[in-house]
């Protein structure tokens, strides 16, 4: 290994390494930083500096500031963003031509035809200007070490526990070592720099930015940077903003001048960053800047490095504590985490997900907290003036997606920007209904920024998309039913409201399908047809007015008013058009079975539905969702970073826990995931790493359905581990321990009073349910062999624990039988009913001819019937090879099969006659392969997941 850099490694992957007949083993312990082993593995580390690449640099953030730590050992780069520093200024984009417009824009849509809409759109109805202005940087913080020539036992790192970052190295015999925080309690960022010599720590320290901007010498100890954002589309950079840089140190000397700091013969120094901007609101750039960055930094400066550092800890942690997640540990976790990612697809590495899982969590605390912008499509690092897609909001997935795990890992307060940003897109968004609808309520379109723009941006073929503003509405009715805040739900509802009203006012009767639709749309960013995407009642539209108009009006009822207005909501709900299945039995995207012009579409927008709503669901809306698993299998499982993200989630939502890892393995790559384990699109979007954090979530646990579902989805990569915090739609903390792939126990904490239901395999066996606060024994219903109901007092928390394993399968059950390689069903040819009928594999539908139920034949045996014919599936002799044909019941063992746990929720199924296993030939993932016999290898084709059907 020492002979192969490792940032070859990660430049070749896996593949190449492997080519090269590396012989790969764990790290020795003790090359691991004792910080990553204090961790218990919860941490990045890296056994060299960054170097000139932004994406091995390390993120820190306190929800308004952030650094990218370069981990230099001559030099240190710590590139500075402060969220509310935007190009351009306050103005308005609406376009004043477009409600003039829309009537004719209307009917061409309607007459198919659609360039002619768009070249009208682009004319009469996109914003002013026609671009929205990029998030951009503050610049740098440079120091320079003199003297730090040859250095050995380096190491960098980030401690997701208690996010710290850290640098530690060997010159000239003397040991250094930098910490680095940006702590939200005391608003700045601190490098502590120590040695273990005294005198040691020297280093000169200046700003450097792309902005215009001035350097200065404030004071013996301090450095500044005095700039502006930048101009942008014709408007002028507005954002002031003040950077300052102050060394605290012990023993010593500091001394500054002409904008450069120079420490000399420290024993040790805290450096302190603090920066100030003068955004007040989308409306206001004029605030005191100077006073907040001078105030932040003195107020620091009158607390140790301790203090500092303690206040910041007790803060993260009040956060990031509260959710837990083990999913077992391999020696993979011993590597540097850019070898990891490179390895990921050909190694065993389930620690590597709950890595990510919490590293998703880390940057979303470290982006988004009370007060502070949402978190953009860069979080809050960025070094570019120009970033790609100006680093905004996109709304068709970008922003609902960075907030997914919010509520599902116990981060509500992080929730709170988005919903804050919502308030101000109702001012900006009533004027652009107003101007460019002649509407009332409020609207946004694709995206929005700093200045809170919320018309129809770039271009009609992406930007004519005007539910953005809906789907963020969407949110606030699902936070609420996570918390049940009713302040909260009374201080948001108006927004739903509005956006509400500016639907009822805008859709329009379809003239031939009679169905209220959007007019203009797209589904996002997709051409239907040639160069066209506008269109009119898009499938994603409708299932997000479904949920804005069921919203608003649960909401409405939750707090007593406005009784015409939710019938109103509810009557325009009930003539949206409904989701259809088309002709390849998948969901269709449109109001017609057009066939997609790019069919593996990054976007699957019309499974908005399966995830993040609960339109279509496994046991509520079978066919629909037989139909989306469809629509998935033809989208196919490549895609961008985040595009990966959503399909984990939509994988999961489907009860497939090999599928949804399949795409974490996917997204786990060098194309996907950058060394430092940001999500590339690419390039770097944020949105992946939540969203790949929810749907680990989602894996995990499930609320959606009106139930707490545990372990919905749990691979047999991850057959024993534990979680606890995870959070459930009714106000539920919910955590649960496993082996084998079966639960262990289970615990429930209901924040209030009421029945709670729980649906878990753990029920179909022996289990004992105990209130813990008083040890008494709890008897629940069970309106169902797996799930379990019981009133629940609030703030109790209740413990299920297994006393037996569950049975793999139950008489009277219909089951899919699911190859877990192929994710496809066990089906009998063609449905025929006539025996000698032949077993295959093919795609999952709702047929009988896919579904069994097991029928006990004595001894630990069972015979398999097929539903549709009731006729049960024997092998035609005992040779290798043997097809399996569905015959009438006899007593031969040749129809008899043993069912054996392969954990993870999959089985394999064993003849009694030949001893060989039920196999799919060849390991084929193709509809129509024949399903036989072969010896038993345990493989995946070997290995099915017995789905109730």
């Amino acid at each position: 290994m020492a002979a192969l850099r490792r940032r070859q490694v990660f430049a070749y992957g896996a593949a190449g390494a492997l080519a090269g007949s590396l012989q790969w083993a764990g790290q020795d312990a003790a090359a691991v930083p004792a910080a990553v082993r204090a961790a218990g593995d919860l941490a990045l580390w890296y056994d060299e500096p960054a170097g000139t690449d932004w994406l091995r640099a390390l993120p820190v953030g306190n929800g308004r500031l952030g650094a990218m730590v370069f981990g230099g050992t001559a030099s240190e780069r710590l590139q500075l963003n402060e969220d509310t520093v935007w190009a351009g200024g306050p103005h308005d984009y609406s376009n004043t031509a477009g409600a003039n417009s829309l009537q004719q824009i209307r009917q061409l849509v309607f007459a198919d035809q659609w360039g002619q809409a768009q070249n009208l759109i682009n004319q009469t109805m996109l914003g002013k200007p026609a671009g929205q202005l990029a998030y951009q940087p503050v610049g740098d913080l440079n120091l320079t070490f003199p003297g730090i020539g040859t250095t050995s036992e380096y190491e960098r790192w980030l401690d997701l526990t208690n996010a710290t970052a850290g640098v530690g190295y060997v010159a000239n015999g003397v040991r250094y070592q930098r910490e680095i925080i940006a702590t939200a309690a005391d608003q700045v960022i601190a490098v502590r720099l120590t040695a273990d010599a005294g005198g040691k720590i020297a280093f000169t320290a200046t700003f450097a930015t792309p902005q215009r901007g001035t350097k200065s010498s404030p004071d013996a100890r301090t450095v500044a940077l005095d700039g502006r954002s930048g101009d942008q589309r014709g408007i002028a950079g507005a954002v002031k903003f003040l950077a300052l840089a102050r060394a605290v140190v012990q023993g010593g000397s500091t001394s500054s001048s002409g904008g450069t700091l120079t420490v000399s013969g420290a024993d040790a120094v805290t450096l302190l960053i603090s920066i100030g901007t003068s955004y007040v609101d989308y409306r206001n750039a004029n605030g005191d800047y100077q006073g907040i960055a001078w105030g932040h930094l003195n107020a620091a400066t009158a607390r140790t490095y301790d203090d500092l550092r303690a206040r910041h800890v007790a803060d993260y942690r009040e956060l990031f504590g509260r959710t837990t997640i083990d999913l077992g540990r391999t020696a993979a976790a011993d590597e540097t985490t850019d070898v990891r990612v490179s390895r990921h697809g050909s190694v065993s590495d389930p620690q590597f997900s709950a890595l990510l899982f919490q590293y998703g969590r880390y940057l979303l605390i470290s982006s988004s907290r009370p007060g502070t912008q949402p978190a953009n499509l860069q979080g809050i690092w960025n070094e570019s003036l120009t970033p790609s897609w100006e680093s905004k909001y996109t709304l068709n997935a970008n922003l609902p997606m960075n907030y997914w795990p919010a509520d599902t890992t116990n981060l509500p307060e992080c929730f709170e920007p988005v919903f804050d940003m919502i308030d101000d897109l109702t001012v900006t968004g009533a004027r652009t209904a107003d101007v460019q609808y002649g509407a009332g309520g409020w609207v946004a379109h694709h995206n929005t920024d700093g200045w809170r723009g919320s018309s129809v941006v770039d271009d009609a073929r992406w930007g004519m998309w005007p539910t953005g503003g809906a789907w963020l509405a969407t949110m606030i009715w699902d936070h609420y039913r996570f918390t049940g805040d009713r302040a909260f739900l009374e201080d948001r509802y108006p927004a739903m409201k509005g956006a509400a009203e500016f639907f009822l006012e805008t859709l329009v009767e379809h003239p031939s399908l009679g169905w209220l639709v959007t007019n203009p749309s797209n589904s996002p960013e997709l051409l239907h047809h040639n160069d066209a995407t506008v269109c009119a009642g898009p499938t994603m539209d409708n299932q997000i007015l479904r949920d804005l108009f069921d919203g608003c009006a649960r909401a409405a009822e939750a707090l007593g008013v406005d009784a015409d207005f939710r019938s109103q909501v509810l009557a325009a709900r009930n003539r949206l058009a409904p989701m259809r299945v088309g002709s390849r039995g998948n969901i269709q995207e449109y109001l017609h079975d057009w066939i997609e012009t790019d069919p593996q579409h990054r976007h699957i927008s019309h499974l908005y539905g399966l995830h993040p709503s609960n339109q279509i669901t496994r046991r509520g809306t079978p066919e629909l969702f037989t139909a989306a698993r469809r629509t998935l299998e033809l989208r196919g499982d490549a895609g961008t970073g985040w595009s990966l993200a959503w399909k984990i989630n939509y994988w999961a939502r489907m009860e497939e826990g090999t599928r949804a890892h399949d795409l974490i393995r996917q997204l786990v790559t060098p194309d996907r995931l950058a060394p430092n384990m940001f999500d590339l699109h690419p390039p770097f979007q944020i949105d992946g790493n939540f969203g790949a954090a929810s749907g680990i979530a989602e894996m995990l646990m499930q609320s959606h359905n009106g139930e707490l579902h545990v372990l919905p989805a749990l691979p047999s990569a991850w057959p024993a581990g534990s979680v606890a915090g995870l959070r459930g739609r009714g106000g539920y903390t919910v955590g649960a321990t496993w082996s084998n792939g079966a639960v262990g126990t289970l615990t429930v904490k209901p924040d209030r009073v009421g029945t709670v239901k729980i649906r878990s395999r753990m029920f179909t066996g022996e289990y004992a349910l105990v209130d813990e606060s008083n040890g008494a024994a709890v008897v629940p219903s069970k309106p169902e062999s797996d799930v379990i109901e019981f009133r629940a007092e609030a703030g109790r928390t209740y413990r299920a624990t297994s006393l037996g394993p569950a049975p793999l399968v139950q008489p009277g059950v219909n089951y899919r039988l699911v190859a877990q390689h192929s994710g496809k069903a066990a089906d009998v040819n063609g449905a025929s009913t006539a025996a000698g009928a032949t077993l295959i594999q093919w795609a999952v539908t709702s047929g009988g001819n896919q579904q069994f139920d097991f029928v006990d034949a004595g001894g630990g045996y069972w015979r398999i019937r097929a539903r549709h014919s009731g006729l049960v599936l024997q092998v035609a002799g005992t040779a290798t090879g043997a097809d399996i044909t569905q015959q009438p019941t006899s007593t031969a063992t040749s129809q008899q099969w043993q069912v054996v746990d392969q954990g993870g929720g999959t089985a394999s199924l064993v003849n009694r006659a030949s001893g060989l296993a039920m196999d799919v030939w060849s390991a084929s993932t193709a509809d129509g392969a024949r399903i036989s016999q072969w010896n038993r290898t345990g493989a995946a084709n070997q290995r099915f997941e017995l789905r109730r059907a």
